[in-house]
């Protein structure tokens, strides 16, 4: 079992990460969150089916009220139509100031639960469990959302969870899809903060299918460790934080373009990584083998192209109403060297001429 604390300007807390984690939940809440009156677990359809009542028959143990509430899977979670259910669910049971969410599954539901904690009666605690890869990232770091049809996580607040409760045995259920969804985050922690990281993960993971107990370990702690260090630094990403969206100003153009939910997010920024990366090259000068690192990903089964049916007008102006641009120019995350990273505007004919090239 490994544990790491974040420490935020608003609030410390622990992420125990292993196999059999959920066992050390129970405690957890009786030793911190004794006066809870009631939890209410809100979970998706899928995840509800493979593990809800593992996470219920260990919170037997604390003796308090469970209720659950269960939405649909992926993206489709955060929209405001399900947002408003679990706030109308929360009333309808009562919930209070004294209750707890636990947030069950991936960075979707993760993301609802956690926006429905910090928004019902102004907050109340949630902890979060994380049930797949992906989530390695997005439970980590206080970021909650809702999508809207004009941009992703575009609707949300800072709320920093109680705890993240990570176990492995959890990811044993995951589909390839979401392994590679996951995975490409993994990818981007290594860019962005450790050349030695990227180098392990170049070395080690050569199918997705075959990672083991211990490389999850691995590949999870440092990950959380990557983003535990920028987020003491930057809780709500005045400066240093934005670092942590490397491949995203175009990735999330793409997952919106595409659909959400039809395009994976991990999927969606490795293609926004990649550009990002031949951005770097020619505006920053980065040394990095380009073709090595495409070549690495395709044996993984990334598509590195943008799809063939998305517009770059439509594209770029997504791109424009991401989070980071504060001008009438779309901010990148780009590399000066791995482990380097920096902002910076660039003008709408390069990034036309980059989506060329990458057709």
């Amino acid at each position: 079992m490994e544990s790491i604390q974040i420490k935020t300007a608003s609030k410390q807390y622990p992420v125990l990460i292993g196999k059999k984690a959920i066992q050390e939940l129970p405690e957890l809440i009786m030793d911190e969150f004794n006066y809870v009156n009631k939890i209410l677990i809100i979970t998706d359809e899928k995840v509800a089916e493979l593990h809800l009542q593992t996470v219920k028959h260990a919170l037997i143990k604390t003796g308090k009220p469970v209720l659950q509430h269960i939405v649909p899977k992926g993206e489709h979670a955060k929209t405001f139509e399900v947002f408003y259910e679990c706030q109308g669910y929360c009333l309808s049971r009562k919930l209070n100031r004294k209750s707890l969410i636990i947030a069950l599954g991936g960075g979707a539901v993760g993301d609802l639960a956690g926006f429905v904690a910090a928004t019902f009666m102004r907050g109340i605690p949630f902890i979060q469990i994380p049930t797949t890869l992906l989530a390695h990232d997005s439970a980590v770091g206080g970021k909650v959302a809702i999508n809207h049809p004009l941009g992703k996580n575009m609707i949300g607040a800072f709320h920093q969870p109680e705890a993240v409760i990570y176990d492995l045995d959890f990811l044993q259920t995951l589909p390839l899809q979401e392994l590679r969804s996951g995975f490409a985050e993994v990818i981007k922690h290594s860019l962005i903060a450790d050349n030695d990281f990227y180098r392990w993960l170049k070395t080690n993971i050569v199918d997705l299918n075959d990672i083991t107990d211990e490389q999850f370990l691995t590949m999870i702690t440092k990950g959380i460790a990557i983003k535990a260090a920028i987020v003491e630094e930057d809780e709500k990403e005045l400066g240093v934080r934005a670092f942590l969206n490397f491949g995203h100003t175009l990735g999330h153009a793409v997952e919106g373009s595409m659909g959400y939910g039809n395009f994976t997010h991990g999927e969606s920024i490795l293609i926004g990584m990649v550009y990002a990366l031949k951005l770097s090259k020619k505006k920053r000068g980065l040394d990095f083998d380009l073709q090595d690192f495409i070549g690495w990903v395709s044996r993984l089964g990334y598509q590195i192209t943008i799809p063939d049916r998305l517009e770059f007008a439509a594209l770029l102006n997504l791109m424009k109403t991401d989070k980071k641009s504060v001008n009438d120019a779309a901010t990148f995350v780009l590399l000066n060297q791995v482990g380097f990273p920096i902002l910076e505007d660039i003008a709408d004919s390069e990034l036309i001429e980059e989506m060329t090239e990458m057709k």
